[in-house]
């Protein structure tokens, strides 16, 4: 008959092989989520829900727009629409948006999907602790009863930081909105009055009015990657941060240029105007390369010196950070998996030979 003692180290042994099991089963599901580089779907998208219903997000990452570009006020008609608008957050639901503009400036009425928020500010959480209840956006019943909220928009198919006050929680979370154009009736943009003012920033392989904006070409896949950019002229005191974050597609070939300065105010590539993208920090910029592995001249303005002065700089970006063996991240990743694989089978074998030997010792004490 056995004896308590071989029983609960009996468990103790089952319990230790469970657990491993499902290291390598957790393991191997993790892993073989960042092979195939969905970080943001199926199981990682999970995570995320789960997570985020739970906690108030501050700096959450946002969705995009894609190769979209961004449109401002002034390049859209005046008047009323329905408009599509992607939030980053499922427990954000918008139900419905009007679009209103009015002499370059637009807002929109937004209808959500449930009463759980009391108010809105358009900014971070954070910044909306630090705000005044008159910056506060509170809510309207509509004649059906659901909350809407009239916020003001900066621009289309760029995100939208949003702080949304919980009811319940009263906390608040943060939320990234983005009013996408391509659902606005046609005819509503004035996509060549914005080509030519610089108001917009051109998709990948745009054509909008008398111009075509071109970049280099190249045979790496679309995606995000990180050049090594060289910056040259000027006085050379000012600087650019490399590498700098490189986009690719359809074989095109763009860049965000990030200045050590917040004074410039556009970029002029090609003959094309280039706006900065925000007003915080120090001057960023999405332009196009027109080479690689080559300089290619670029004008800045600068506001540092009181008075606005273009200086001519030029730019060099090097190609080699597109060699990337994307099937080498892959195989390094599967032989993590068979080595952590091997450690939990020879440590269940160990924990079987110590736990084995231990009983087999007992019952010879008993007899």
């Amino acid at each position: 008959m056995k004896s308590f003692k071989d029983k609960f180290e009996r468990k103790i042994l089952y319990t230790a092989a469970i657990i491993i099991i499902a290291i390598v089963l957790l393991n191997h599901n993790y892993i073989n989520i960042f092979i195939s580089g969905t970080e943001e779907s199926g199981l990682a998208q999970e995570v995320f829900a789960e997570s985020e219903a739970e906690e108030p997000i501050n700096g959450a990452e946002s969705g995009s727009s894609g190769n979209m570009q961004t449109v401002y006020g002034d390049n859209v008609a005046d008047g009323e629409y329905d408009i599509d608008v992607d939030s980053s957050s499922s427990m954000f639901r918008i139900t419905k948006a009007v679009l209103l503009v009015e002499s370059g400036k637009m807002s929109s009425v937004i209808t959500l999907s449930g009463k759980g928020y009391g108010k809105l500010f358009m900014g971070t959480g954070q910044e909306a602790d630090e705000a005044g209840e008159d910056e506060f956006i509170p809510y309207e019943e509509n004649a059906q009863g659901a909350y809407t909220y009239k916020i003001p928009v900066e621009f289309l198919n760029k995100e939208i930081a949003c702080a949304a006050w919980s009811i319940k929680k009263e906390k608040w979370y943060d939320r990234n909105l983005i009013f996408k154009s391509d659902s606005l009736p046609e005819g509503v943009i004035d996509v060549a009055d914005a080509d030519a003012d610089g108001m917009m920033i051109p998709e990948f392989g745009y054509e909008g009015g008398d111009k075509t904006v071109k970049t280099a070409e190249t045979k790496a896949e679309d995606g995000k990657y990180m050049l090594n950019v060289e910056l040259s002229g000027g006085s050379g005191k000012a600087g650019i941060t490399s590498p700098s974050e490189v986009t690719v597609r359809n074989g095109a070939v763009w860049a965000k240029i990030e200045w050590s300065s917040p004074n410039y105010d556009y970029m002029i590539v090609d003959g094309n105007r280039y706006n900065v993208l925000s007003s915080e920090g120090n001057s960023v910029f999405e332009v196009p390369v027109l080479e690689l592995d080559k300089e290619f001249e670029v004008i800045a303005d600068t506001t540092a010196m009181g008075v606005p002065h273009e200086i001519e700089y030029t730019l060099k970006f090097d190609s080699s950070g597109f060699n990337i063996d994307k099937s080498n991240v892959a195989q390094n990743s599967k032989m993590i998996i068979i080595i952590v694989t091997i450690i939990c089978i020879l440590l269940a074998f160990i924990i079987g030979i110590f736990a084995g030997r231990k009983i087999a010792a007992n019952k010879r004490q008993n007899k």
